[in-house]
This record gives C-alpha cells, sequence and structure tokens, in this order.
C-alpha cells in the first residue's frame, strides 16, 4: 500500500458501519439491500386510516434490523455522506423494479415523488437532506423503467416541530398532528392533481407517511405508495419469529 495511504489509514481508518475494518461498506450489509423491494405496511398501525380505505401501500429494502440499522444511522446522523454510494443504487434497482407494477395505475401519466419533509432542526445538523438523495434515486429507478418520473419537494414541517427519533407510536402521531403542509413551490409544481411516490429512509409507525398523505389529499393529489430504505419489523406472533414483510410488490396497488 501507499505510505501516504497506509498513514491516512492509520489516522482515519475506514470502517462499515457493522464493524468491518478497511471496507466503507462490506459484502453482507450490501446484500442484505439487494433484490426486490417488499410490501412492508402492515407492520405499521398508524398507517391505518380507519375509514375504511386501506393503507397507502410501502414498499421497503429490508427489514430495519441489525447492520441495517447501523448502515442508516451512519448515513443519516453520523456524517456517513459516502454511504450514498451504496444505497443510491440499491433503492434506484428497487424503484425499476417496481416500476411494472406503477405503470397501470400512473396510465401514462407522470410520477411526482415526493420525499418526505424533515424539520429544519435535523436539516441543519446534518448539513443536508438525505432523503432528498433517496428521492432522487427512485425517480431515476422509474425512469429506467419507462416512467416519467420528477422529484417534487412540495412540503414543510410547520413550526420547528420535533425529530421523530426515540418517539413512540403515540407520540408519533402528536408529533406530527397538522405538522406537514404544501409549499408554494409544491402548489404550483404538482399543480391540480398529481399522482405521488413518497419517499423515506425508515418506515416505523407510519405516522410520518401518514401525516404526508393526509397533506397531499387535501390538496386533491393521489398517493400511490411509498418507497423507504428499511422497515421496522411488525411485532413476533406469540413466540415465534417477527414476521418478514410481504413479498408481493404489485398486489392492491390501486385503492378503492
Amino acid at each position: 500500500m501507499h505510505p501516504v495511504r497506509l498513514l491516512a489509514r492509520l489516522l482515519l481508518p475506514v470502517a462499515c458501519p457493522c464493524g468491518e475494518l478497511d471496507v466503507r461498506w462490506c459484502a453482507r450489509c450490501a446484500a442484505l439491500l439487494a433484490g426486490s423491494p417488499v410490501r412492508a405496511e402492515r407492520g405499521a398501525p398508524r398507517l391505518d386510516r380507519l375509514d375504511g380505505v386501506p393503507p397507502v401501500p410501502v414498499w421497503a429494502l429490508t427489514p430495519y434490523t441489525g447492520p441495517v440499522r447501523d448502515v442508516v444511522v451512519h448515513w443519516k446522523d453520523r456524517g456517513r455522506a459516502d454511504l450514498d454510494r451504496l444505497l443510491v443504487p440499491a433503492l434506484r434497482g428497487a424503484a425499476a423494479r417496481l416500476g411494472p407494477a406503477l405503470s397501470p395505475a400512473l396510465g401514462g401519466a407522470p410520477a411526482a415523488v415526493v420525499p418526505v419533509p424533515s424539520t429544519g432542526a435535523a436539516r441543519r445538523a446534518r448539513s443536508r437532506d438525505p432523503v432528498a438523495v433517496l428521492a432522487r434515486a427512485v425517480a431515476t429507478g422509474l425512469h429506467d423503467a419507462g416512467i416519467r418520473a420528477r422529484v417534487v419537494p412540495a412540503l414543510a414541517r410547520r413550526g420547528a416541530g420535533r425529530d421523530q427519533v426515540g418517539l413512540g407510536a403515540r407520540a408519533r402521531g402528536r408529533n406530527l398532528a397538522g405538522a406537514v403542509r404544501m409549499t408554494r413551490r409544491g402548489v404550483r409544481s404538482l399543480g391540480q392533481r398529481s399522482a405521488c411516490i413518497l419517499v423515506d429512509d425508515v418506515l416505523t409507525t407510519g405516522a410520518t407517511l401518514a401525516a404526508v398523505e393526509r397533506a397531499l389529499e387535501h390538496d386533491g393529489h393521489e398517493v400511490l405508495g411509498a418507497m423507504v430504505l428499511a422497515a421496522t419489523p411488525p411485532p413476533a406472533d406469540g413466540a415465534g419469529p417477527a414476521r418478514r414483510p410481504s413479498s408481493d410488490i404489485g398486489g392492491n396497488l390501486v385503492r378503492t
């Protein structure tokens, strides 16, 4: 190894978020993010609208457990923007595989890819908007599948707001009640009626996606589904292992 590179490794050691040294991400963590997206909304109780309409479909790359949790936390909150090069291709590929299921619902219309808004404090702390990076990956993947798609940062959080990290299901719902609004730019860009695909990093209780869905529907837009990197697994059934998300990509896509 070149002496300068060796010195840099000694001063600033490289490691995968899971702990494996000398690689930015290991083969095992990369493999967890590969493959087709899976349906995950059944494990998110706060997505239930309680009005007879099924929850918005949500596709995730993988369960939010173990090494995946480490990767997302380091990427989002510990300055590992280099992990974009792992996560962006994975989500782009997943969106391309999802394209054939979305295409009939779009009927040739373009898709508006809407990133879930972060609080201003979170953006300042991170010096960037990680979810916007994911939204661009999803739009590119849909374009790869022959779907016209564009990123529309249509929403903002009202007031100062509190980050959702560490909050339980009920607290997340209270924290987000009326906290998401359309921006003027969003109103102009979306027009009178758009078909929207939401994008976020992690699905936990579903409170965030539910708030975003309400804000868009209030202005006459249709939310076809959402894509996330990972989803918190639903509770285990009795003493058995936690259930994996459904592998059904396109079933029940159009809600009636």
